[in-house]
């Protein structure tokens, strides 16, 4: 979180102290309903590390909640983020404090909001992630005490994403609250009273999962900051927590006044002044009034102890008031809202990104902040998918293999912990302090490292029968250069529901390989020379893959022994291609560039590629099936920053001003052309000093075209062009772009994704101040501009900022290095001085919309990435057919449609019955008890990837029978549809009506839900559907 932005003023409260403007309304239908909310705002994350926070106030939190809350019957409290609560009920609580917790939620004053493990970014997060973390939490709660939350409290991150709404519906949620939106959009709602509205965040969902929206006034989460009377805070008894240790005297800064016979009346009248101006811009009488902000209520006496008199007290002079306060949950105040049954607006799909607090303060410059991080979020997040589905296949195909159940659950939960708690909202958003980025890492490399060890075992007793080991894998590629062996094994798992034909990458020392498959065949394959380096070289190796299915693949130098096949012959498999590196003369930047005089001709299958010799610069993409062909130009330009406050707006972690147009940062550029028969990949070297060494690259981009020999399906290989973007160190107060200029007449217009789920269009908007950075928009996955249906698709691997400045025009945001005087980010370190080097990989595709229509397939291919596992081969070992077990076929193999995505194929763990009447039963009776996970129960999450009529074809609802779908997996012996965490059997969920201008029946999508005996769905475009599915054994 990053300071509220206050905007009253004292001045204000002192215009409302007068006597007239205090009485209260005629009438008790008049008067208004205050409910006081209780919360705390506790960032898992930030300024300081989950440790650090436990230490100096978190665990106080909910040691004094409870204390407090069991003393008086009235007083009540809103818990939010899980992994706060989660580490205080593991390690902290005693068994007394359980049997209160347990008591305080049956009352329902101790009430779950969200119930995440933490409150997720909504600009650039992934969907899964984001799932993910709300699971984790969900199990967590509805496991240990059967609750289900059911209403959200997204006060603090920075916009509000479109996806948001559609998830929460989907899990469940009644209702949505939000906070952080463009600061003139907020003033112009609140003088509406259009704070609230009924949200269809999807468009082919609409109805169906729309859901109610509280959108939080000018005030946001917490109470006034100044009081009238008082040069200390308003309405913090308890101060401001101290770190890093708690003072042993309890005397914490900027204590609030007591609350005494004295300072009472000035309370009242500053309470009840802000009470009635925030019930001036709603609809109903009911107002919330959050109580608490960030890390509060670390002492809740001293908090309640000071808030009950005063709270009586107004309810004393209720007439004279004319309102009356209450403590409450946040479902008591949806609740009233709800009962008051008025009618409210809809909107549509339209998100409220990016997030302006202040004209001069566009919060669009995290999208690409800490590039690092967000790509090792989301990396880990794709290994924790891949270890996930090959677990649950381990675990279904040999129920009797050595490997410890329990053991395994525990390496798979380190990684969901980790990728779940880096979804924060100050965490992959790269708004955190260094020591907080270090924390954030370190979680998930260890997470890693853990999910490595299992996901090794599995293969290793899958695959070799434990003979041979297997090192840890890692995702995508693999390091092998310190090897000495003369031989390698690698074994490649594609996690992907879709059988696929992909290019892997293995770094090795030697020059001369042969690649060999299971049986001994040869495999095509190419090597060459590394990039930048004398004694490595860099192994391409084409790989077929089934669904959810694994190879092996023999690596072996030129000289070693061949690998036998089964008939004990030696394969006699050429020699890999060896890539050609052909240098071409480093050339000058000048002012005409790009003018096409000498052009430099790539192909492969579906694409023509030139770069000017001139310029050394990609000068054109050519569609070959459509014969569509546009100009393109790359360059690197870089934004400087103002780090000066006296001096006008800055740039920082967050907020993204330009201090004038982009510059150039180039020179010269040198270009390595390497060619093959599997790969053809274009090295461009960016130097921003003329005479500078070979390798003194600030900048660089490595293009690479693959090209699939015959007998292989190349659909999606060859129909896209890799771009790997090396960048920095950056110099002070930069942050860098790589802008596209093409000749497409776009108007300006960009497509980005919402947070992978669902494509939104951005058209260019003028502002009267800070236009530049209000136009940049968080990248998560996809982006591309259109003219008439040909189409420029830019797919990533982690997010980045981007936009449209220009006709035709596409920039990206890929790496900052910033540093300011401004106090509040010295004070907390909060600079982004990152000189780290980045290397972000991209996916282009060109054409038109019909050729160009597997975009999310390939934007799956390029987000969950095969994994690849390496070790040493013992001689002449047993090969085997490494995905065919149990005498599985290709006709009875797994295998989606290319418009359905399998988001989840998982082994929770979770013990509870999925009966909620016998879970609660459970609860009662086994409370304390530890019980043993269940391994039979399989998450099983399924997503249509299309919008209605996108696609004439790929739109259409697909009728899926889960039984023969999930027959390799083995006997489906029964299925039921849940709400998206699994906490809710889907045909008892009854989520509340909102009265809408624009209501319709609904009942007909329900009635398609419904499953069969045959367990068969259909799922129309943009579903998510959740099942829990039970294999007989």
């Amino acid at each position: 979180m990053k300071g509220v932005r206050w905007i009253v003023t004292v001045t204000v409260f002192g215009t409302l102290l007068y006597p007239g403007v205090l009485s209260g309304r005629s009438g008790d239908d008049n008067v208004i309903q205050a409910f006081v909310i209780p919360h705390s705002h506790m960032d898992v994350g930030w300024v300081y590390t989950v440790e650090e926070s436990m230490h100096a106030y978190a665990a106080n939190v909910y040691t004094t909640i409870v204390e407090e809350l069991v003393k008086k019957k009235h007083r009540k409290f809103i818990a939010v983020e899980q992994e706060f609560f989660r580490l205080w009920w593991d390690k902290v609580v005693t068994d007394e404090q359980k049997q209160q917790v347990h008591q305080l939620l049956k009352e329902g004053r101790l009430e779950f909001i969200i119930g995440g493990q933490v409150m997720h970014d909504e600009a650039v997060t992934e969907l899964s992630s984001q799932i993910l973390q709300l699971t984790e939490g969900h199990g967590f709660l509805y496991e240990t005490f059967g609750k289900r939350p059911q209403f959200s409290w997204h006060v603090d991150p920075f916009g509000a994403s479109a996806t948001t709404p559609t998830v929460f519906a989907l899990a469940g949620f009644n209702a949505h609250l939000i906070s952080r939106i463009d600061y003139d959009e907020k003033d112009m709602m609140q003088k509406n009273k259009k704070l609230q509205f009924v949200w269809q965040g999807s468009p082919s969902l609409a109805e169906q999962q729309q859901i109610f929206t509280h959108t939080m006034d000018q005030y946001s989460y917490c109470v006034p900051a100044s009081l009238p009377f008082s040069n200390r805070s308003g309405f913090f008894w308890n101060g401001i927590a101290v770190f890093p240790d708690p003072p042993k005297d309890g005397i914490y800064p900027n204590m609030s006044l007591p609350v005494t016979s004295q300072t009472i009346r000035a309370y009242a009248e500053t309470m009840v002044a802000n009470i009635k101006q925030r019930a001036a811009w709603f609809k109903s009488n009911h107002v919330l009034w959050p109580w608490g902000c960030d890390k509060q209520f670390f002492n809740a006496s001293m908090q309640f102890e000071n808030m009950d008199p005063l709270m009586d007290y107004v309810n004393q002079h209720r007439r004279e008031f004319g309102v009356t306060v209450q403590y409450a949950t946040l479902s008591e105040y949806f609740q009233a809202v709800h009962n008051a049954n008025l009618t409210w607006d809809t909107r549509k799909s339209r998100d409220f990104l990016p997030y302006s607090s202040e004209p001069f303060q566009a919060w669009s410059g995290f999208y690409a902040s800490r590039n690092i991080l967000k790509g090792m979020a989301r990396g880990a997040n794709s290994f924790l998918y891949a270890c996930e589905s090959l677990f649950t296949l381990y675990l279904l195909r040999y129920p009797l293999g050595s490997i410890d159940k329990l053991w395994a659950l525990e390496k798979i939960q380190h990684l969901r912990w980790a990728v779940s708690e880096v979804q924060h909202h100050d965490g992959v958003t790269g708004t955190e302090s260094p020591k907080v980025r270090d924390m954030y890492m370190d979680h998930l490399l260890r997470g890693m490292s853990a999910v490595k060890l299992l996901m090794a075992a599995i293969l290793q007793e899958a695959l070799n029968g434990g003979k041979n080991k297997l090192d840890d894998p890692l995702p995508y590629s693999q390091d092998t250069r310190n090897r000495e062996d003369d031989s390698l094994q690698i074994t490649v798992y594609n996690p992907l529901g879709w059988n696929i034909t992909t290019v892997i990458n293995v770094t090795v020392a030697y020059s001369m390989v042969n690649v060999y498959d299971g049986l001994g065949n040869a495999v095509p394959s190419q090597i060459q020379k590394s990039a930048g380096s004398n004694s490595t070289f860099d192994l391409f190796v084409l790989v077929r893959l089934d669904a959810l299915g694994y190879h092996r693949y023999i690596v072996k130098t030129k000289n070693s022994t061949c690998t036998k096949g089964r008939d004990g012959q030696c394969s006699e498999g050429q020699t890999s291609y060896r890539g050609r590196v052909i240098t071409f003369n480093r050339k000058l930047v000048r002012k005409l560039r790009n003018q096409g005089g000498r052009l430099l001709r790539l192909m492969n299958e579906c694409y023509f590629l030139t770069f000017d010799e001139d310029t050394n610069l990609l000068h054109s993409i050519t569609d070959r099936s459509s014969q569509k062909t546009i100009k393109i130009q790359q360059e690197f330009l870089e934004y400087h920053a103002n780090g000066d406050i006296r001096k006008g707006p800055i740039s920082d972690n967050y907020v993204f001003t330009a201090n004038g147009p982009a510059v150039s940062v180039s020179k010269s550029i040198g270009m390595e052309l390497v060619k093959g028969n599997l790969v053809t990949e274009i090295r461009q070297y960016f130097y921003s000093n003329n005479s500078a060494m070979a390798n003194n690259y600030e900048y660089a981009i490595f293009t690479r075209m693959y090209n699939v020999p015959k007998g292989y399906d190349g659909s999606l290989l060859c129909r896209r062009v890799e771009q790997e973007y090396m960048v920095g160190p950056l110099d002070l107060n930069r942050e860098a772009i790589l802008r596209m200029t093409t000749d497409l007449k776009t108007d300006r217009t960009i497509f980005t994704d919402g947070n992978g789920y669902q494509m939104m269009k951005r058209q260019y908007k003028n502002y009267s101040y800070n236009t530049l950075a209000r136009n940049y928009y968080p990248l998560v996955r996809t982006a591309y501009i259109e003219e008439n249906g040909t189409r420029l698709i830019i797919l990533s691997d982690r997010a980045h900022g981007i936009s449209s400045q220009a006709d035709g025009q596409i920039e990206m945001m890929l790496h900052r290095r910033l540093w300011n005087n401004k106090e509040w980010n010295l004070a907390y370190n909060l600079t982004l001085n990152d000189t780290s080097v980045v290397r972000p990989l991209f996916w282009l595709m060109f054409g038109s919309k019909s050729t160009t229509s597997s975009l999310y397939q390939s934007g799956m291919a390029l987000e969950f990435r095969p994994v690849v596992a390496f070790g040493p081969t013992s001689g002449n070992v047993a090969l085997v057919q490494s995905n065919k077990m149990h005498g599985e076929t290709a006709a009875n193999s797994f295998s989606l449609p290319s418009n359905l995505h399998l988001l989840t194929l998982s082994v929770p763990g979770w013990q509870y019955n999925s009966n909620h009447t016998k879970h609660l039963e459970d609860i009662t009776r086994v409370q304390g008890k530890q019980s043993q996970p269940n391994f039979r129960r399989v998450l099983l999450r399924i997503l249509h990837l299309y919008e209605v009529g996108e696609d004439p074809v790929l739109s259409q609802p697909v009728r899926v029978n889960l039984k023969d779908l999930l027959k390799p997996l083995g006997t489906v012996a029964s299925v039921e549809e849940r709400s998206l965490t699994g906490i809710w059997n889907i045909n008892t969920l009854q989520r509340w009506k909102w009265r809408t201008s624009q209501q319709h029946d609904m009942e007909f999508n329900k009635a398609t839900r419904r499953l069969n005996e045959e367990f068969r769905v259909t799922i129309h475009p943009k579903e998510l559907r959740t099942f829990f599915v039970y294999f007989k054994q």
